[in-house]
């Protein structure tokens, strides 16, 4: 069973989705025949690679054009959710910056089987850690805390190496129909969209491979 996940390192939801699809799949009796495959998506493309936003609060205001007050209120909800399963979000930290050098990264991770590690680390870089997901020298030292080759991701990074694959993941979304992320497609029969409870990730896992045996 091949699972296809199309997530943003910027989306909130993507990193809760992404702890719930885990508990799930931890649940599932047959999880050893499960492969899953992280795709690029970009929320917002036009985001300048340089931050122009001290933090996610401000960049939400001037997005929507709503006050910081509001921004934040519009924050908590998600917060307490990342709180109920397990993560911490430092919005006031959050460094807003474009995500497709972060998305490149991600698909090196992946020709070395790390593809996960690689999410979780640009997860956490961002929502936790505060750290700019665009700087060269943050991605070079995620790369290398998840077990790639540092020249290999600083020659990738210095180069439009794995752009073609970000994209052609981008364009495929719009192919198939994806409108946000999270967005689960299993063996391409069925589709999870949105940071979905555990136990509908669990009931679509077996419906898939009750399909799937017969």
């Amino acid at each position: 069973m091949k699972i296809e996940i199309w997530s943003d390192i910027m989306c909130p939801f993507c990193y809760i989705g992404k702890r719930n699809f885990e508990k799930a799949l931890g649940l599932f009796a047959e999880r050893d025949k499960v492969e899953v495959e992280w795709k690029s998506f970009q929320l917002d493309p036009t985001i300048p690679e340089n931050p122009s936003v001290t933090n996610a609060y401000e960049y939400l205001a001037l997005a929507k054009g709503i006050s910081l007050a509001d921004s934040k209120a519009m924050h908590e909800n998600v917060i307490l959710s990342a709180k109920h399963v397990g993560l911490t979000y430092n919005y006031e930290n959050a460094i807003v910056a474009n995500s497709f050098n972060a998305h490149r990264l991600i698909q090196l991770a992946k020709t070395k089987s790390l593809g996960d590690q690689a999410e979780e680390a640009l997860f956490k870089a961002y929502f936790t850690e505060g750290k700019n997901i665009n700087d060269t020298e943050t991605l070079i030292g995620i790369g290398g805390n998840i077990g790639l080759a540092l020249d290999a991701v600083s020659n990738m990074l210095a180069s439009n190496e794995m752009a073609s694959a970000v994209n052609s993941d981008i364009q495929e979304s719009r192919e198939i129909g994806v409108k946000g992320v999270p967005f689960f497609v299993i063996d391409r029969k069925y589709a999870v969209s949105g940071a979905q409870p555990v136990e509908v990730f669990v009931e679509t896992l077996e419906k898939a491979m009750a399909q799937l045996s017969r």
